[in-house]
């Protein structure tokens, strides 16, 4: 009973954690409920359940007010009806061989005394005796798709080939349903920065998703995703450590990477960063997004594309969602502290713990937030660093000549298609036409995966 109180628990809190902070605005928060209550979740059990508006609120309430343990749900405190002997010989019989189930319990107890409780109630004497054989989850979750993009992306991590001496990493999201790429970054560094980079090009060319489900790495947990996520209203999901299961289909892509893209990596000259994104763009795009896959019967862009053309985030909704934030406590002269910098902010702050807000790579101009308003500009007194210590750039060395190889052909035959304006919405579909909104996406998309901070 203690492990299904707190599979709950654990539940209500991925729903109302965000929701429940302090610092969100009264407008900011109702729109976070509404958005929570208007779709469904993966329940304890794994079933889809919805939420209401109501409940959502009063599982913050409790949040606020007891904790993590005041949302596991109460034990029932109704007096038992079935006779403890017959629940004990339940038990025993049980016992005696673990295999026996709840209806064939019934059965043994009938043929015995005649009678017997109905076998949901001896299920959930066996639950609480934890006598009962728990179900496999790989076994339903395994088979998972979702019913539409943008419903859900996988995100992962892969490590590739040494680039000018040093170890490359794919960050790379998966759309569920098509199979598509929606957001990939080569990188030197395995860190939140690298990772914002694939996931925002994502946003701004293939829109946002419902749901994200990450692992338990560094880049994946750290709190600047978690507020990224929460800002545009995508349930950020973490696998279980040590149980990979519904991660099987960006292994299996990762697989098609090593096996038609890296293979040839090995055999070509790539001089720096900047020349395997262009090279991994321009195979993701003409190659892999075009080709039929096998489970789908469909090329991933155009199953992605069926529907229509992405709802895409503001520029204004991008730019707060990538902002970072550090909690910190107004000092008496009215001053606070981050990464060795110190700024001047409004005398009313003093002594209240405020909210910084600011782009990692410039410290310089840093909003204050406090109860989820804006305060107004820090002022900076002291500047002694003007980027935040995780966003550290990385230095390309200068290019190498290259030859003409497999990956150089997609990446010609890549940049041709763009000089016509291909559509690739159109892509399968039997007819190219000229610049549209959909070429307008994907162009942004593959630009996006090849700039930003390596």
């Amino acid at each position: 009973m203690s492990d299904r109180a707190t599979e709950v628990a654990l539940f209500r809190y991925s729903l109302v954690c965000h929701a429940a902070d302090v610092s969100l605005s009264s407008r900011a928060r109702g729109a976070l409920v509404r958005a929570l209550a208007g779709r469904d979740h993966a329940g304890p059990g794994g079933e889809m359940v919805r939420v209401s508006r109501n409940t959502i609120d009063r599982w913050i309430r409790t949040l606020r007010g007891g904790g993590f343990e005041a949302l596991k749900p109460s034990p029932r405190a109704a007096n038992p009806r079935t006779p403890g002997e017959v629940l004990a010989l339940a038990e025993a019989l049980k016992r005696e061989d673990p295999a026996r189930t709840a209806a064939h319990v019934v059965e043994l107890l009938v043929s015995t005394g005649g009678w017997s409780p109905h076998e949901r109630t001896l299920q959930r004497h066996f639950v609480r005796l934890g006598l009962h054989r728990p179900a496999t989850p790989a076994s339903t979750f395994g088979r998972f798709e979702a019913t539409r993009p943008n419903e859900l992306w996988v995100g992962d991590a892969l490590h590739g080939p040494l680039i000018a001496g040093r170890k490359a990493i794919l960050f790379a999201f998966l759309d569920d349903h098509s199979r598509a790429f929606v957001g990939y970054r080569w990188a030197y560094s395995e860190d939140t920065v690298r990772l914002e980079v694939a996931l925002r090009a994502g946003f701004e060319s293939r829109g946002v998703p419902s749901a994200a489900y990450v692992d338990n790495g560094s880049a994946f947990v750290s709190s600047q995703l978690l507020r990224a996520c929460a800002v545009l209203g995508i349930r950020l999901v973490h696998s279980q450590p040590g149980r990979p299961e519904g991660r099987g289909k960006i292994e299996r892509v990762f697989r098609t990477v090593r096996d038609q893209f890296l293979v040839e990596v090995a055999h070509t000259t790539l001089e720096d960063l900047r020349a395997l994104n262009e090279a991994f763009a321009a195979w993701v795009e003409t190659v892999y997004h075009r080709a039929v896959h096998s489970e789908t019967g469909e090329a991933p862009l155009e199953r992605f594309l069926a529907a229509g053309p992405p709802a895409l985030p503001t520029p204004a909704e991008l730019h707060e969602a990538f902002l970072w934030a550090e909690k910190r406590m107004v000092t008496k002269t009215a001053t606070v502290s981050l990464f060795s910098n110190r700024y001047e902010v409004d005398v009313a702050l003093v002594g209240r713990r405020v909210e910084l807000v600011f782009d990692p790579f410039d410290l310089s101009d840093i909003e204050v937030r406090f109860a989820g308003r804006s305060m107004g500009k820090a002022t900076p007194l002291v500047i002694g660093r003007h980027s935040h210590p995780a966003a550290r750039p990385e230095a390309a060395p200068p290019p190498t000549p290259s030859g003409i190889d497999y990956l150089a052909l997609i990446t010609r035959r890549h940049t041709e298609e763009l000089a016509r304006g291909v559509n690739y919405a159109k892509v399968g579909r039997g007819r190219d036409t000229g610049p549209s909104a959909g070429a307008g996406r994907s162009t942004r998309a593959r630009r996006g995966a090849a700039v930003g901070p390596a």
